[in-house]
């Protein structure tokens, strides 16, 4: 198991160590970190309330190194050398942020014949990073530890979203989501280069593992930035399943006019998109931010008989919030993933490769249009 943090926001020295910033601030590049959740305890309701549960006592994390050289030729050297396939003086230790965490991966992911997917989360608006470090700890729990999911890896992507009330961020978030999706479009290629330079040669195999995305609420926004600069001359369907949970984006994203999901189904096997219709964020959303643009998170997508063969809509307007029932949970359905055990299991069905008119508790409603009891 291995869980990576992505983040463009600040470096900050916080108690001697390298620390991610709770600041409204980006930077450029992602750096990366590795959690650690060795003597990881879940914390008492008590421990939770009190005012120093912030940083590495919520989850301890270390900052990878940056590489010596950039590309991963090193890389190919060392599992080259572990292999016994040639001699070098390099090790892992060598080795510096995404070199190191691919390096993680791909021995983690191909040392089991068993399913050992890589899920790739990318949160939504006002979030601080205490917010996005208590978020880890629930996406290890909901996915790496259920043994039904196959997930046994999560590259969380960090951005650093407004921490004060929604209305007041909404455009803050909506700018600092587009510059990150810059950085995770650099990311995309970065990852398709390792495959290029580690493949090629021929001694060495694929894991066969999968890879997926999901993306909630303004973290959709962020997939979409990415989108919108990805060559389509440069896609390859690198992606197993991707999951849109509470979108804010536009009702007419898969569209010919935005040209900028359309790109998915190049990307990926299968596209879910998960919509409620009472979602009170997105409405809010909808009628203060987003005039005469409906959300895909709350109404689904406005066409998809182009895409019928990979895209998918689930509503799960009508699903009860049995795990979480405070005011935001029950009133927003905004975090439905979270707060519904129903679409959670359904989430994990889908991450499992289920074929989708099989996944239990859905009635089919039309071609890939499901209701979600």
């Amino acid at each position: 198991m291995s869980v990576f943090i992505l983040s463009n926001r600040k470096i900050i020295n916080e108690a001697g160590k390298q620390s991610f910033s709770n600041e409204e601030y980006s930077v450029p590049n992602f750096r990366i970190a590795k959690c650690n959740f060795d003597r990881w305890i879940e914390p008492t309701k008590a421990e939770i309330k009190k005012k120093d549960y912030t940083g590495r006592k919520i989850l301890d994390y270390k900052l990878l190194s940056e590489p010596e050289i950039q590309g991963y030729q090193q890389v190919l050297e060392v599992l080259r050398k572990e292999k016994n396939l040639g001699d070098s003086k390099l090790t892992s230790a060598n080795l510096g942020g995404t070199q190191r965490m691919f390096y993680d991966l791909y021995k983690e992911m191909s040392a089991t014949k068993e399913h050992s997917d890589v899920l790739i989360f990318i949160h939504g608006f006002a979030y601080t990073f205490d917010d996005e470090l208590k978020a880890i700890c629930a996406l290890k729990k909901m996915y790496i530890d259920d043994p039904k999911c196959p997930v046994n890896h999560i590259l969380f992507i960090s951005w650093p979203a407004s921490s004060t009330v929604f209305p007041l961020t909404y455009f803050d978030d909506k700018a600092a989501s587009i510059n990150s999706g810059n950085s995770l479009l650099r990311l995309f290629y970065l990852y398709t280069q390792f495959l290029k330079d580690i493949f090629s040669d021929g001694e060495l195999n694929p894991c066969n593992q999968r890879i997926h995305i999901i993306a909630h609420s303004m973290g959709n926004r962020l997939l979409q930035s990415m989108l919108y600069s990805l060559k389509t001359s440069n896609i390859s369907r690198v992606i197993d399943q991707v999951v849109l949970l509470s979108a804010d984006v536009s009702y007419r994203v898969f569209d010919e006019v935005e040209d900028s999901f359309i790109k998915l189904p190049l990307l990926a096997n299968r596209v879910s998109i998960y919509v409620n219709r009472k979602d009170a964020v997105l409405g809010i959303s909808q009628f203060s931010k987003n005039i005469l643009s409906p959300r895909l998170g709350k109404i689904g997508p406005a066409d998809i008989s182009k895409f019928k063969a990979v895209v998918s809509v689930i509503d799960c307007t009508g699903t009860k919030n049995d795990l979480e029932d405070s005011f935001k949970f029950k009133y927003g359905n905004h975090w439905n993933y979270l707060s519904s055990s129903a679409v959670q299991s359904d989430i994990v069905s889908v991450l499992g490769g289920t074929d989708q008119n099989l996944i239990a508790k859905r009635e089919k409603e039309g071609t890939n249009i499901f209701t979600l009891a």
